[in-house]
Parts: structure tokens; C-alpha cells; sequence
């Protein structure tokens, strides 16, 4: 990709060109050293440091193992040590889904347990205590440098699936949300998978693609949902040859992770699917804020009444994607289709938002908005923590209850005015900061420039800027670049993604 296809922040975004006032201005035609390269490396640097930064917010807990009374008030909680020590046999050596002796079995799925049996193994050849509570600090800490790999991983994948606004990845790179949250749960895995096999769908792999989707599956439930969009936009341009590739390779690797887990340890392995069936409304969800406020939904139909709410959203991106004058992008369905699911699921940990933030330089890369989500992220981080001091310790309210409710609607209500923007842009191209210089679809690879086979509605074709034989040659649209390279407080469950 030559540095002059590079699109520059100050530029291209208003709050970026407006705060570049006392660094320098806007950058002039005459700029070098800012091509993809540059930013992407700056991007992993700036990454690298917040998450020093975030070792350094869990800090205050850590010094105690997380066995102090002040964790909440202290916003530095975290699952994982704990975890060590509950769960599965894990610090004994025993594989997370045993319920043998009495243990609990992991209620996460398979590749997460896999990271954690990962991190419990080396902790046992670098840490010689007999003190579990000593060695859940131990595996923390190798479960961080296993997170900060990922979350680096994110954000190169994110920054090379940008196409020509590698800069975007910087959105992921210091987010409020990646510094707060990167260390409660193994969420980065996920994240990092998924953000990989967007990489190798937008480079023309849906096989890869597909395993990696898979891979990133059998780490936690949400990627799965990309397979709605995916299905849409390749049924609207007529690439179902590279859809179906991608599902073949998605369900082989989440069969070859899955299986032999599930053979030998099947309640073990169900534990993940039977808890998000039978949970009730908790944290962050709307269904709980009005559970608190007295409007109690039943436990009997919550399940329906959270899979129906998602269901009703899902259908109304299936008709954007379809029905859209020009055909969405992929990364703007994406982003809606796991906001909807955070939307209307049972539980929202705070740790969720990396789902989003790591998908948001792909949907709708605009500072402005994604710092006014992220405040929104930031004053919910710290309502649940204090909400959860009140409930632990009832005699050290920190706040009153109503603190948690209207945190979690602002949240709502900050990343649906996100979404009412997504489907703006989709509903009229011309305000999609992406398509602004006649791109069509950086992320698409084979959707990207090809034209609509039928849309409903209207007439089929003049969707991208180019043609493209199916599953071939990439049109004008086309991506510049073909060549290849490439859970809060005591775990979720399947409604926790």
C-alpha cells in the first residue's frame, strides 16, 4: 500500500483535525513517514503501554492477592485469581472441566479453559509455594503477559483490516475501555481470534477465515454471531461459494476444540451451556436494572423474553443488510449484531466492551463518537464495581442503588445512539466515514467492490464501485492490498457470551 493511500486522522476526522491545533496542525501534502507501517507500530506501542497501565489499575488488588474487603471500592477486581482457586481442580492440575473430588467444574468453553490449564502450568513450574492464594498472584501475572499478547494481536489484525486507515486501530490501542477492563476475564482471546479472522476474510480466506471464527467460538460464545452478517452479505452479492467455506472451516476447528473435551468430560464441558440457560438477570443488563427497580420479569420467561428482544434486533439488521440502498459493510453489521446481543443479554460485565471496541475502527471510526461511548463505559465500570460493594457489604454502601440502574441505561443509550449512526450511514453512504473517499469495503474481501446479485425492494447490482466474478477478481472497490498476512464475578455462560 503506498503512504499517499494512507488516510491521516487529522485529515479525515474532525476532532482529531480540531485537537491538532497545538501538535502541529493538520498534516500537509508534504508528510512523510505516516504509511501503514508507521501507524500500525505506533498503534502496538501505544497498546503495549496501556497495558502496562492497566497491570498497574489492578494493582491495589493484586498486592493482596485479592483477598482484601475493598476490592469493589478499589474498581481493581478480577476473576482470574480467583478462578485459580475455585474452579475445576485448576491450581491441583486437574483439567477444568473434572467435577472428580468434588471440584466445580470452569463455566467457560473450551479454548478459554485450554489458556487457562496454559497459565496454571507454568505458574507450577515458576511458583514453588504450597499457597494457593500466593500462586493465583503468580498466575495472574502469566495470564497478563497471555492477554497483552492478545490484545496486541487485536490491534495489528484490526489495524491491517483497515485497509486504508490503519490509524483507526489507535481507537482499540488506548481505549478507556481496553485499559479498564483487559484483565477481569480471558476476553482478549476472543477478541484477538475474531479480529484475525476478519483480517483473513478482508485478505480473500474465508477457509482460514472460517477456523480462526471457529477457534474464536470456542473461546467465547459471541463471534458466532458474525455469521449472521456474513451469511446476509454474501447471500445479497451472490458469494455463497466463500460463505460456505467459511462454515465449513468455522464448525471443524470448534468440533476439533470441542469434542474430545465433551467425550471425556461431558457435564464438565455442558456446564458453560447449562448455566446460561438457567441464570437469572445480573449486572449490567436491562433486565436487571428494571428487576431493581421493581419491574420484575419472571426467571420462567426471562430466557425468552432476552432471546426474543435479540431476536427482534437481529431481524432488523437482517432487513438493513438486505433492504440498504448500497449493501453494508461487514464491519458495521458486525458491530451491530454483538451490540444487540450486549443489549438485550441476561448479564453485562464490564469486560464486554472489548467485544466492541476491538469491532468499532471497522464500523464507524469517528472519535467523537467513540469517546462519548467510552465515557458512558467508564461511568457504568464504575457504578457495578460500587454497586457490588453495597450488596457484598450492605453496612458500606458506597452509593445508592439507583446509581447502577441509570449507569447501565446510559450505557444503552450511549451505544444505541452508536448503532442509530451504523445504520445511518448504511441507510445514506454519503455520511459513512469509510465509504467518504469511494471505498467500498476494506473488511469485505470478496463483497468488497462486487456488485448486488438482488436486494429487496429495488433492483439488483450497483452496490459496489467495481465487479467481481464470484469468489474472483476483486473490482475497482477492491482492496488495495491482496496479498496475504496474516467474565465479571464468577463467570458468564452462554447469555454471557
Amino acid at each position: 500500500m503506498a503512504q499517499a493511500d494512507v488516510v491521516l486522522p487529522t485529515r479525515d476526522d474532525p476532532l482529531v483535525a480540531a485537537g491538532s491545533d497545538g501538535f502541529g496542525g493538520v498534516a500537509g501534502t508534504r508528510v512523510r513517514g505516516l504509511g501503514p507501517r508507521r501507524a500500525i507500530a505506533t498503534a502496538l506501542i501505544l497498546t503495549a503501554m496501556v497495558c502496562c497501565f492497566a497491570l498497574l489499575q489492578k494493582q491495589p488488588c493484586r498486592a493482596s492477592a485479592w483477598t482484601s474487603d475493598s476490592i469493589y471500592p478499589d474498581l481493581c477486581y478480577s476473576d482470574i485469581a480467583f478462578l485459580y482457586r475455585l474452579r475445576g481442580g485448576v491450581a491441583e492440575g486437574h483439567s477444568p472441566y473434572s467435577s472428580s473430588n468434588g471440584a466445580v467444574p470452569l463455566e467457560y468453553p473450551v479454548l478459554t479453559g485450554a489458556m487457562v490449564v496454559a497459565a496454571a502450568k507454568i505458574t507450577s513450574a515458576v511458583d514453588g509455594s504450597s499457597d494457593d492464594t500466593d500462586r493465583s498472584r503468580t498466575f495472574f501475572d502469566v495470564t497478563v503477559v497471555m492477554l497483552a499478547a492478545c490484545a496486541l494481536v487485536t490491534t495489528w489484525a484490526v489495524g491491517r483490516t483497515a485497509g486504508r486507515r490503519p490509524w483507526d486501530a489507535m481507537m482499540f490501542a488506548v481505549a478507556p475501555g481496553l485499559l479498564l477492563t483487559a484483565y477481569i476475564n480471558w476476553d482478549l482471546l476472543p477478541a484477538a481470534l475474531t479480529a484475525c479472522s476478519l483480517l483473513a476474510w478482508s485478505r480473500r480466506r474465508p477457509g482460514l477465515a472460517g477456523v480462526l471464527l471457529g477457534l474464536g467460538i470456542a473461546a467465547k460464545f459471541y463471534p458466532l454471531f458474525l455469521l449472521g452478517p456474513l451469511f446476509l452479505l454474501c447471500l445479497r452479492a451472490g458469494r455463497m461459494r466463500a460463505f460456505g467455506t467459511l462454515l465449513l472451516g468455522t464448525v471443524a476447528a470448534w468440533a476439533v476444540v470441542n469434542v474430545p473435551v465433551a467425550l471425556r468430560w461431558p457435564s464438565g464441558w455442558a456446564t458453560f451451556y447449562e448455566m446460561s440457560r438457567t441464570r437469572d438477570a445480573s449486572f449490567g443488563s436491562p433486565w436487571y436494572a428494571l428487576d431493581r427497580s421493581g419491574w420484575v420479569i419472571p426467571s420462567n420467561v426471562l430466557s425468552v423474553v432476552s432471546a426474543g428482544s435479540f431476536a427482534v434486533l437481529c431481524l432488523g439488521i437482517a432487513a438493513l443488510a438486505l433492504a440498504a440502498p448500497r449493501r453494508p459493510r461487514l464491519g458495521a453489521l458486525a458491530f451491530l449484531v454483538v451490540a444487540a446481543f450486549t443489549i438485550t443479554n441476561k448479564v453485562y460485565s464490564p469486560q464486554y466492551v472489548l467485544w466492541l471496541v476491538a469491532l468499532f475502527p471497522l464500523a464507524r471510526p469517528r472519535w467523537r463518537d467513540f469517546l462519548l461511548w467510552q465515557a458512558a463505559e467508564v461511568v457504568y465500570f464504575v457504578a457495578v464495581w460500587w454497586h457490588l460493594q453495597g450488596l457484598t457489604y450492605p453496612d458500606k454502601v458506597v452509593v445508592p442503588e439507583w446509581t447502577h440502574n441509570g449507569a447501565t441505561f446510559l450505557r444503552i443509550a450511549a451505544l444505541g445512539w452508536v448503532c442509530a449512526l451504523i445504520v445511518r450511514d448504511a441507510l445514506r453512504p454519503q455520511h459513512d466515514p469509510i465509504r467518504a473517499d469511494g471505498s467500498d469495503d476494506p473488511a469485505g474481501g470478496v463483497l468488497d467492490g462486487a456488485p448486488d446479485r438482488f436486494r429487496l425492494g429495488g433492483r439488483r447490482g450497483g452496490s459496489g464501485d467495481g465487479l467481481a466474478d464470484d469468489d474472483g477478481v476483486e473490482g475497482r472497490g477492491g482492496h488495495p492490498d491482496v496479498d496475504v498476512e496474516l467474565a465479571a464475578h464468577g463467570g458468564d455462560g452462554l447469555d454471557g457470551g
